[in-house]
C-alpha cells in the first residue's frame, strides 16, 4: 500500500512512550491506573495526578472530528502532489477527554466537517532505519453514522 502522504514523507520517530500507538494496528491510548485518566501524547507521568502507573489500552478505533484543517499549500516539497489534504483532531471513543491528531483519508478534503464520526485505518510501512513495522493510524469518515 502506498502511503497517504507519500513514501518519502517522514515517519514517526519511535520512543518507549509512542511505540504502542504507532505499531499495534489498533488505537492504543495511555491510561493512568491510579486515576483512570486517558492521555495523548503518552508521557512518563499522568497529566492529571502525576502518577507513574501508566499502561496502554486498546480503544474501539472510532471517534469524532473535533477540529480540522484543509491543507492547500504544501509545507514540504514531498507534499506538493498531495494537496489538498486534511489534518484533524479526533476525540477517541473509549478515552474521555483524549484527542489524537491524524489525516482524514479516502474522501475529498472539502467533505470533512467537525462532528463527523470517523474510524481508524492503518498504513503499514517498514521503517527503513530500524526495520520495525509501523502501523500509522489514519482516519476515514464513517458513512453510515
Amino acid at each position: 500500500m502506498s502511503r497517504y502522504l507519500g513514501d518519502d514523507f517522514l515517519l514517526p520517530y519511535l520512543t518507549p512512550n509512542n511505540t504502542p500507538f504507532f505499531t499495534a494496528g489498533s488505537v492504543q491510548i495511555q491510561f493512568c491506573e491510579d486515576c483512570n485518566h486517558a492521555q495523548h501524547p503518552p508521557d512518563d507521568i499522568c497529566y492529571a495526578c502525576q502518577g507513574t502507573n501508566l499502561v496502554f489500552a486498546p480503544c474501539p478505533g472510532t471517534g469524532r472530528v473535533e477540529s480540522c484543517a484543509r491543507v492547500h499549500h504544501p509545507i514540504h516539497p514531498a507534499l506538493k502532489d498531495k494537496v489538498p489534504y486534511v489534518i484533524a483532531i479526533i476525540s477517541v471513543d473509549g478515552a474521555p477527554g483524549c484527542n489524537v491528531q491524524g489525516n482524514v483519508i479516502n474522501c475529498p478534503a472539502e467533505s470533512v466537517e467537525i462532528g463527523q464520526k470517523v474510524r481508524a485505518v492503518f498504513e503499514e510501512v517498514e521503517d527503513p532505519t530500524t526495520k520495525e513495522t509501523l502501523k500509522v493510524p489514519q482516519w476515514e469518515i464513517v458513512t453510515n453514522a
